[in-house]
């Protein structure tokens, strides 16, 4: 059961599910952008159009590959469009005399929650009503960084739970007052639980947390991101 400072972190993928954000690319048309852009990259153009309608910039590219800045406000790869774990439900499957037809997923891709902070928001609102309990709610997704390999989880949108926890002008464990020190909690928690949920055919796209170690509050995603003029990469 839920106590008060319990957390329910979310894989984005199954709110993106519930929210309706599974787009079939028989329905994109592409712009002649998307057209030129997809040639260049070496990927499926429809899927080019829907990165650019859910970016506001470019920021890299390369063939396989398209760096954004997401209209969230965060950088990410293609726009956090995804193909894994995306299938069409038994309302795609169609019979003819043949037998059955099945649409295959490949022609399907699932964008990110328009606001992933409203979701958790709404669902932190309704589990206090069934419960009584005060908790934090996550949504995360996998990311990739600029200067590392391989994709961690990420926070892409929070409710009741900080961000970024200031530790500066707190002592160190010499006496030594923190000068720099600012922390992203949220990022720490999704990468812990990200960890739990696995990447592939675990299973498990909820982690109930307990123990985290900063106390609850209202936070916000903006936290968490570095202001472009900031940001050495770009």
């Amino acid at each position: 059961g839920l106590v008060n400072g319990d957390i329910l972190v979310l894989a984005q993928k199954i709110v993106s599910k519930a929210e309706g954000r599974m787009v079939d690319l028989s329905t994109v048309e592409p712009s002649q952008t998307a057209q030129e852009l997809a040639t260049e990259t070496h990927k499926d153009p429809r899927v080019v159009e829907l990165v650019l309608q859910e970016s506001r910039e470019i920021v890299r590219k390369r063939p396989g590959l398209i760096i954004v800045e997401h209209n969230l406000g965060f950088v990410c790869a293609n726009a956090g469009i995804d193909h894994s774990n995306v299938s069409p439900g038994t309302s795609e499957v169609s019979k003819d005399l043949g037998g059955l037809n099945m649409v295959r997923a490949d022609d399907y891709a699932l964008l990110l929650p328009k606001d992933p902070s409203a979701s958790a928001a709404d669902l932190r609102k309704k589990l206090y009503a069934g419960s009584g309990t005060q908790i934090g709610v996550l949504i995360i997704d996998s990311h990739g960084r600029a200067w590392r390999m391989g994709t961690v989880g990420m926070a892409i949108g929070l409710s009741g739970i900080p961000g970024v926890e200031d530790l500066r002008g707190q002592p160190d464990l010499f006496g030594r007052t923190l000068q720099v020190t600012q922390v992203g909690v949220a990022d720490e928690l999704a990468a812990a639980t990200s960890l739990m949920m696995g990447q592939a055919a675990e299973s498990t796209p909820v982690v109930h947390v307990r123990g985290f170690p900063y106390p609850l509050r209202e936070g916000d995603l903006g936290e968490l991101l570095r202001p472009k003029a900031e940001d050495l990469f770009r």
